[in-house]
């Protein structure tokens, strides 16, 4: 394809840890001839040169924080055909949305030497809450070809076709064992979104929801499982409370248990 028909692709960063533009980088040869197809025309991670938008399909990584975050968002969307969230920063606020909980202030006062100079948001906030979004593709960090399968999709015209199930579904695909049955783990396997392959459970650990809620899930009764079994309801709001904690459907649930009984 000529180099000026190819589509552009542009990858921004907000508030995040990088680990999602770096999944992306670790595509290594499939990047390499998709980099044939599009034009890389804004990714820092990746390379110093920058192009003018508007581009066919922008990838945003990490949460809005700041008064100027919220600025570039909007210039960014105004920029893009196609706006897709991808990890846990941006399609649910990140870990650092544990802050939303919390007085601001006083964790301002209690990292910084100088908090005066430091200008931040109340809470840290998904890309979603600011601006429209195309597409989320949900992780901690994204899984790799699910991302290279949003931008092929999109870019030929047609709807990404990523799993929506649980992970409870992918540990009985590569046949683990449930680790709250057979070692009465605490896990958020029943509800959250498969696409890490169950790795935490593989491993003898409960997941941790890394990906997201999944649809119609039954927060209550996982909640009311867990506290049966002996967990205290303080620990249960801080398992839901984690990478992806401020995602309504987590956020609602330890919102219920974060209550006195």
């Amino acid at each position: 394809m000529p180099p000026d028909a190819r589509p552009k692709l542009a990858v921004f960063k907000f508030s995040s840890c990088d680990g999602c533009q770096l999944a992306l980088l670790s595509l290594e040869d499939e990047l390499l001839s998709l980099a044939g197809e599009v034009e890389i025309a804004y990714f820092l991670e990746a390379r110093s040169r920058i192009l003018p938008g508007p581009y066919d399909v922008a990838l945003v990584e990490g949460s809005i924080t700041t008064a100027e975050d919220v600025e570039r968002i909007q210039a960014v969307r105004k920029d893009s055909k196609f706006l897709v969230t991808i990890g846990a920063c941006a399609t649910a606020g990140g870990i650092q949305a544990l802050r939303n909980w919390q007085d601001v202030a006083e964790f301002t006062r209690a990292v910084y030497a100088t908090p005066a100079y430091i200008h931040t948001l109340e809470q840290s906030t998904p890309i979603s809450s600011h601006v429209a979004v195309d597409f989320e593709v949900n992780g901690c960090p994204i899984n790799k070809n699910q991302i290279l399968e949003v931008i092929t999709a999109l870019l030929v015209g047609r709807v990404p076709d990523l799993p929506g199930d649980s992970v409870c579904m992918e540990c009985k695909r590569r046949g683990t064992v449930c680790v709250m049955v057979a070692r009465g783990l605490p896990c958020l396997g029943p509800l959250t979104q498969t696409g890490c392959g169950a790795i935490c459970p593989a491993y003898n650990r409960g997941c941790y929801g890394c990906f997201g809620p999944t649809e119609d899930l039954n927060a209550d009764s996982l909640g009311a499982r867990l506290l049966k079994d002996g967990m205290q309801r303080g620990d249960l709001v801080r398992l839901l409370r984690g990478f992806t904690g401020f995602a309504e459907a987590f956020r609602s649930a330890s919102d219920k248990w974060d209550k006195p009984a």
